[in-house]
Order: C-alpha cells, then sequence, then structure tokens
C-alpha cells in the first residue's frame, strides 16, 4: 500500500489577484492609500474580488470579504485576532488595553473577566439614566440652534465622550458647556489622526519630514496618561466601591482566576481604551444614522410612529430601548453600511490551505474587509441602498453566518456591544422625538477615517416638532 505524503504549506505558492503595474521591490506601491485605507480596502475588494492581496514593499497583505472563507477565518480554534496596521499603532495610547492587547498578553484575560459583567444587558439599567441625561443635553444644545446649521459629528461625539466619561468613571467633560474643546478630547483626536495617517509610514519619514507631528503625539499621549492618573488617583482619594461605575470595579472587584485586582497601568489602559475605541465608534454610528434618517424622511416617520408608540411617559424608562425595534434595525442598517471598525485581522494558527486553495503558513494574517463584506451579493438587491427591513427577524435568520461583523468574532469580538446598542438607539430616538432633520441638499456623504469612521463634513438643520 502506498502512503502519500502531505505536500507541505508554503506560502510563496499562493496566488492571488492584485493590482496591475506591481513593481520590483516596490510593489503596489503606486496603488497605496494612506488617509482612506479601509475605503481602499473595499474599492480593492469590488475590483479584484473575494480575496486579494496588495504587496507593499515586500510585505503581503491579503484582503478578505468571500463569507465563505470567512467560515474559517472566523473560527477561533483556526485563526485568532491579529492586532495589525494601525491597531497596533493604538497601542502608543492604550498599551494592553482590552482592545490592543495582544492574545498572549494575561492582561486581556484578567481584565476581560473583571469587567465582563459591566457590559451586559441587565448592566445597562445601571447606565440608563445616565446615558439618558447626556441625550437630554445633547437636545437643549440642538434647540438653541433651531434653525442653524449644525455640525453633527462634532456633537455627536460630545454625547458620546460624557456618555463614557460618566459611566465610565466618573468624569464629565462638559462637552455642551465649553467653549473650547476639551484638552483631553483634542490630544485623543490628534492622536488617532495621527496614528491612522502614519500607519503604512517608515520611520525614517516620520523622523524627519513628520518630526513635529510625531514630537506632538508624544507629548499627547503624555498628557492624556497623567490627566487619567489624576482621575484614578482622585477616585482612589475619595473612596473606591460606591460609584458603581466601571472604574469601580476595575479598583475593587479581583480577577476570579488569579485573585489579584488589575494593576494602575492597566486600569488607565482601559479608560483610554474606551475613549479611544469606545465613543469614537458609537459617536460615528450616531452621526451616520442621523444622515440617512435625514435624506429618507420616510424612515424617520416610521421610527417616530414606534417611539410615539412606545415612549408614553415624561422620559424613556429603561425597559422602553429594547422594544424600538425598527430604530435597532436602523443602527444595525448603518452598522452595515458604515461600520465604524471597517474591519479587523486575523492570523492563522497554524500552516493551512484556506477554502482548499490558499496556503497560509503559521501567523500569516488577513485584514477582513467589512466595508466589503456588508455590501456582498448576498444582501441582495442594491447593496448600497439604506433599508432597515434587511434586519427583520426572518431575513436575519435566513442569512449567511458570516455576512455582518460589525463588533468582530470570536473571544476579542467587541466587549462593549450591548453598552452602544442601548447608548445609540437612546439617543437616536430622543432626537427623533424632539427634531425634524434636514439635509443640506447640497451634501455629498464623505467618509473620513481615522482608525474609526465618521461622516466628514456633516450638517443637518433641525426644527422642534409640535405633536
Amino acid at each position: 500500500m502506498t502512503t502519500t505524503t502531505p505536500r507541505p504549506i508554503r506560502a510563496r505558492e499562493r496566488k492571488l489577484p492584485h493590482p496591475p503595474y506591481r513593481l520590483p521591490v516596490l510593489g503596489d506601491v503606486w496603488d497605496l492609500h494612506v488617509t482612506d485605507s479601509s475605503q481602499w480596502g473595499m474599492r480593492g475588494a469590488q475590483k479584484y474580488g473575494g480575496i486579494y492581496e496588495r504587496n507593499i514593499f515586500g510585505a503581503r497583505v491579503t484582503y478578505v470579504s468571500d463569507p465563505d472563507l470567512l467560515r474559517e477565518i472566523n473560527d477561533d480554534e483556526l485563526w485568532s485576532k491579529f492586532l495589525g496596521v494601525p491597531i497596533r499603532d493604538l497601542r502608543s495610547v492604550a498599551g494592553d488595553g482590552l482592545f490592543t492587547a495582544h492574545n498572549s498578553e494575561p492582561n486581556w484575560a484578567k481584565a476581560h473577566a473583571v469587567l465582563a459583567p459591566s457590559f451586559t444587558a441587565a448592566a445597562m439599567r445601571g447606565y440608563h439614566a445616565t446615558m439618558r441625561r447626556c441625550a437630554d443635553e445633547l437636545i437643549e444644545h440642538w434647540a438653541g440652534r433651531a434653525g442653524e446649521w449644525v455640525d453633527v459629528p462634532a456633537d455627536t461625539n460630545k454625547v458620546a465622550l460624557e456618555v463614557i466619561g460618566r459611566t465610565g468613571f466618573g468624569y464629565e467633560f462638559e462637552s455642551f458647556t465649553r467653549t473650547d474643546p476639551h484638552p483631553v478630547v483634542s490630544a485623543m483626536l490628534r492622536a488617532l489622526t495621527y496614528i491612522n495617517r502614519s500607519a503604512y509610514s517608515h520611520p525614517l519619514i516620520e523622523c524627519t519630514v513628520f518630526r513635529q507631528q510625531r514630537a506632538q503625539h508624544r507629548a499627547d499621549v503624555a498628557m492624556v496618561n497623567a490627566k487619567i492618573d489624576e482621575v484614578i488617583a482622585h477616585r482612589r482619594r475619595e473612596g473606591a466601591g460606591e460609584h458603581g461605575d466601571l472604574l469601580d470595579r476595575m479598583l475593587t472587584v479581583a480577577d476570579p482566576d488569579t485573585g489579584t485586582l488589575l494593576d494602575e497601568k492597566n486600569i488607565r489602559n482601559q479608560i483610554l481604551t474606551f475613549l479611544a475605541a469606545g465613543h469614537e465608534t458609537s459617536a460615528g454610528v450616531m452621526a451616520f444614522a442621523l444622515h440617512y434618517l435625514s435624506v429618507h424622511p420616510e424612515i424617520a416617520e416610521r421610527a417616530r410612529r414606534e417611539i410615539t408608540e412606545i415612549w408614553t411617559g415624561e422620559e424613556i424608562e429603561f425597559e422602553q430601548v429594547a422594544k424600538l425595534r425598527y430604530v435597532r434595525r436602523i443602527v444595525d442598517e448603518t452598522l452595515r453600511l458604515w461600520p465604524t471598525a471597517p474591519g479587523y485581522f486575523r492570523k492563522a494558527r497554524a500552516n493551512t490551505l484556506l477554502g482548499g486553495r490558499y496556503p497560509f503558513e503559521k501567523n500569516e494574517w488577513v485584514f477582513v474587509v467589512l466595508l466589503q463584506l456588508h455590501r456582498h451579493e448576498l444582501w441582495g438587491g442594491d447593496p448600497e441602498s439604506f433599508d432597515p427591513d434587511r434586519f427583520l427577524p426572518e431575513r436575519v435568520r435566513a442569512r449567511h453566518p458570516e455576512l455582518y461583523r460589525p463588533f468582530g468574532v470570536g473571544m476579542r469580538a467587541c466587549i462593549g456591544r450591548q453598552f452602544a446598542y442601548h447608548e445609540i438607539a437612546l439617543v437616536l430616538a430622543t432626537v427623533l422625538r424632539k427634531f425634524d432633520l434636514h439635509a443640506d441638499p447640497n451634501y455629498e456623504l464623505k467618509v473620513k477615517e481615522t482608525i474609526t469612521l465618521k461622516p466628514n463634513g456633516l450638517r443637518l438643520r433641525l426644527s422642534p416638532r409640535r405633536d
């Protein structure tokens, strides 16, 4: 009997579609986009298919948006989370926080065990009143500007920042009363912008051409670290344990496996993670949703009918938010078109033949192009159209299981999913109940990338509702 030895996996034998005009050494450098890398990845998928690659200075980057291939890639036993670029560079801000930690770092599992109970659906009840107050502050801010054009992304950033600041660590940024941006907010925005811009740069370029920006980035990170350390020290002085927020939990609850508390530096990193990744993503979803509601008044009106039916008292109650099923579908459809974390990286746990065709060696990685996955032909019809009914229960049940992944996959999926859904639905319901939305007829949606996505230059005119 003859036995055959399995053919070894060799990455060099992997042949994938790629941009034309590939150069020796430089590779696909003519096709390199820095400021809109996620949208660039989507456009590449539309040209070259559900799996393709770019080679930049010898580094191979594989892009995947084929849902059948994602059955393997999203399996934690076969592939695992990889930080990739620019998330790897976000570690300069958030260190080993939940979003930026490597799988091998012990603080990830430790912090996840400590914090996971604070992000369950049941835990939302404790945050609801604070979220409601923040939404009311946004409404009051906009009521004073009725008839004027408002900067929607700037103001959704404010409300999301107040929500995470107050529910997370008892800190008010005074977003709606300050006449200037909070220094921490300005520093974080500059840091995210710098990280996104420099992600595919070369160290030599950064220390020469962009040396002033690099120096500013380092100063921003130092300032933000010092400010968060002050917040933690203040909580320790006044006594932890009575506030019921995330900071209290990190200071007082031990990891069930080790019996130890999170260390001071990791607590700071978790807070910075919530600031960098948490509020920016929620703010972006709110802004995109308000854009689509403004250009689809029939969808806004249908949502208002649901809100009026469910929100019968003076203030919206905790249980009522979950009953806003059409509003939830609006949020899901917004996340389909513009998942504000627009993709994620996965690496092979062992040598593998992806899809039975593409050889990947252990620790090779791919980038999952959510922007294209969420526009795959399996969505049917016009995937660019905004249709919340794509998320009717019967259509969700019939959907390919890997077709919708706005919060990532596996054990490293977003811990704040329930928090985000509750916050966004509450704010959108409050805005729709109070205002009619008027779009700028000259506005064309442009998307700005600063690791997360947000509509660039979006402004709306709001008029108070009389019914």
